[in-house]
């Protein structure tokens, strides 16, 4: 039997890598618009310069259902991150330089080894930074096999033009959607444009992939999953975001109402959120889901048989475990 091949175009791929990294001379990739020339690895916001760098790259199983099967989610975490969320639940690596720099070529022999080892998708986590490496790589990834989907997995703080790059690439959107009000995203982020940003975003990234499609297995295969983080005192941004989730984009879109908030990174700084989500305020905002008009949601999280199938959660301790995946070059013909 022949091997599975993508229909995406490489030449295409490279054509909108270019683009990218012309972009990145004075960067515009992403909302922050450093301008700085990263091609000369000057260090904007994000802390990267001219090349990705990657703490991990795993079958990871602590992702979503549709994500993870039975072969788990080809999870590849980049380190940066073009936000400063104070309670980053992975402080450790969006806000330190630490990792190991990968070509496209390095880049792309990872993506094919998640896929030899039985990887459902490719899951690009942090990506916003890192487009132009990220195509370049997909396009020598998808010259030599390549075929599984494409997880585009960020913050939701990214700009129209660069989702546009990716548009008939990513076969998955996986964006947070943090908060409402651009005070919280002031104090909690330093970006008090994100919600607007993120809005915007959520859309255009429907337009291109739509409502999650699954196979007959329950596996993701196109369209949206969005996730959102519970946080004390935040309940009004929560049931704006689900309003907005079910009368802008549609009732249908697939949402991880997540219930894992404790106080990282710098967290213990603001009293407000220097606590973790109680059980009460969990089903409040599972309530204001409800209420809103939204009936999918993951069944790794903690909602009644009323709402969706019961799961269990796939295990999250060995998610900085090291790989043992080979980043071999993978080189270009």
């Amino acid at each position: 039997m022949p091997p599975i091949r993508s229909e995406k175009d490489p030449a295409q791929i490279r054509n909108q890598a270019k683009t990218a990294w012309k972009r990145m001379k004075s960067c515009d990739l992403c909302p922050r618009n450093c301008g700085i020339n990263r091609l000369q690895n000057e260090i904007g916001e994000c802390g990267i310069g001219a090349k990705a760098v990657i703490i991990s790259a795993l079958p990871h199983y602590g992702e979503e259902a549709p994500l993870v099967g039975e072969n788990g989610s080809g999870t590849i975490f980049f380190t940066g991150c073009n936000l400063h969320c104070v309670f980053c639940q992975n402080y450790e690596i969006s806000h330190s330089p630490v990792g190991r720099e990968m070509s496209g070529d390095q880049l792309a022999g990872v993506m094919l080894n998640l896929q030899k080892a039985g990887c459902h998708n490719i899951n690009l986590v942090s990506p916003s930074h890192v487009v132009a490496q990220i195509l370049s790589a997909l396009a020598i990834a998808i010259e030599h096999g390549l075929h599984i989907p494409i997880v585009y997995n960020s913050g939701g703080y990214d700009t129209l033009s660069t989702l546009r790059l990716f548009e008939g690439i990513v076969d998955i959107y996986m964006p947070d959607f943090k908060f409402w009000n651009p005070e919280s995203a002031r104090t909690y982020m330093n970006a008090e444009d994100y919600p607007s940003v993120a809005r915007e975003a959520i859309l255009e990234m429907y337009r291109q992939v739509g409502d999650l499609v699954v196979d007959d297995n329950g596996i993701a295969k196109r369209g949206i999953l969005l996730r959102h983080l519970v946080m004390h005192g935040c309940i009004e941004d929560t049931r704006e975001i689900f309003h907005f989730l079910a009368t802008q984009i549609s009732p249908e879109i697939y949402v991880n109402i997540m219930d894992q908030y404790h106080p990282a990174g710098k967290a213990s700084q603001y009293k407000e959120i220097n606590r973790g989500l109680t059980e009460a305020e969990f089903q409040e905002a599972v309530w204001a889901a409800q209420e809103e008009g939204l009936v999918r949601f993951d069944p790794g999280a903690k909602i009644s048989q009323e709402i969706g199938p019961s799961g269990k959660k796939s295990p999250k301790d060995e998610r900085w475990k090291t790989t043992d995946l080979d980043a071999t070059d993978c080189k270009s013909s």
